[in-house]
């Protein structure tokens, strides 16, 4: 059954566009926001993703949407106003990559998944770890319900209520969701990991994080 979702998405480059992509084919109304340095996202959103809506300002988007996604690359997640997500449902999609970002000390020294560690930055939002383990090029893989083979989408959070939100538009944009555990346990998504790139039905997905025996 498919929902009457608005869906807010912090960044305009090829994971946030491929989920309004995705938004919009359910019949939600997708709001973007972009880099304040680019002058054209709206432009860009009527070729790549037609039906998205360039946000007014992040606090109107945030308002307006029953969740919104963080699809922005890791080094500029210091961008986001993070005080406008009190009592939002918040899915962080990025990934924490020294490779590409460089060392972030804080991170190390915490010792924590990233989601956690980026929850802390406002701990009143309803955080859900979740689209990080799949790249943009997967995600144009979402197929109806009860297809043969229909990726499954991993996500954890500490909010059940949130993670049932999230759950049923993961579903409605065609993946089969996976609920791996707490915020905490979001880890198992996160690069390096046993899913991390790999395009795995709900069954292959739970045997290789160990969710079910074989």
């Amino acid at each position: 059954m498919s929902h009457s979702f608005t869906i807010g998405i912090f960044g305009a480059g090829k994971v946030g566009t491929a989920l309004a992509r995705l938004g919009i084919a359910a019949g939600n109304s997708v709001l973007v926001s972009g880099s304040p340095r680019h002058t054209h996202t709206q432009m860009l959103l009527d070729v790549v993703a037609p039906g998205a809506v360039e946000a007014g300002s992040a606090e109107v988007m945030v308002r307006a949407s029953d969740l919104v996604i963080i699809a922005v690359p890791f080094a500029k997640s210091d961008e986001i106003d993070y005080g406008l997500f009190t009592g939002t449902i918040v899915v962080d999609a990025m990934n924490y990559w020294p490779a590409v970002d460089g060392v972030v000390a804080d991170i190390e020294r915490a010792e924590l998944g990233n989601s956690e560690f980026i929850a802390m930055r406002n701990p009143r939002g309803r955080w859900v770890k979740s689209l990080n383990h799949l790249g943009y090029q997967e995600l144009a893989e979402a197929a109806a319900e009860g297809t043969r083979g229909r990726l499954a989408i991993g996500l954890a959070g500490d909010d059940g209520d949130a993670k049932a939100v999230v759950s049923a538009w993961l579903d409605d944009i065609g993946f089969d969701p996976v609920d791996v555990g707490a915020l905490a346990d979001g880890r198992r998504l996160e690069t390096g990991g046993a899913i991390f790139g790999r395009s795995l039905s709900r069954g292959e997905f739970a045997l290789s994080l160990g969710l079910v025996e074989s």
